[in-house]
């Protein structure tokens, strides 16, 4: 958890959709402490995850990341689902990242 937390500035801003918030996932979480809320919180709702990153696309101090995860619920049901992360850095450190994918598809698996 460390190496990956200093790669995040400490103020960080760590985005999921609202559609996420009735399993404690959605919204915006902040600094370093919100990250380690939302990631002690993932293993409570899902089995296990895997991101598979396709594509990059910078542009200034933004990078946008499309890729596909392999999406496990606690049942042991796997989906492979699309996803787009916004990443804003600064001096190096992630200052905000943005989750975009289908809620309605992560429900379904969440709730297999």
């Amino acid at each position: 958890m460390g190496a990956l937390l200093d790669a995040f500035h400490p103020d960080i801003e760590w985005v999921h959709p609202d559609g996420m918030a009735r399993y404690g996932l959605g919204g915006t979480k902040h600094g370093h402490t919100g990250v380690r809320e939302f990631l002690a919180r993932v293993p409570a709702v899902l089995g296990g995850m895997r991101l598979h990153p396709e594509e990059f696309v910078r542009q200034g101090n933004r990078v946008v990341v499309f890729g596909h995860r392999d999406v496990v619920s606690l049942s042991g049901h796997t989906e492979t689902l699309p996803f787009v992360h916004s990443w804003v850095l600064r001096d190096g450190r992630a200052v905000r990242m943005e989750d975009i994918f289908d809620t309605v598809a992560f429900h379904r698996v969440i709730e297999s």
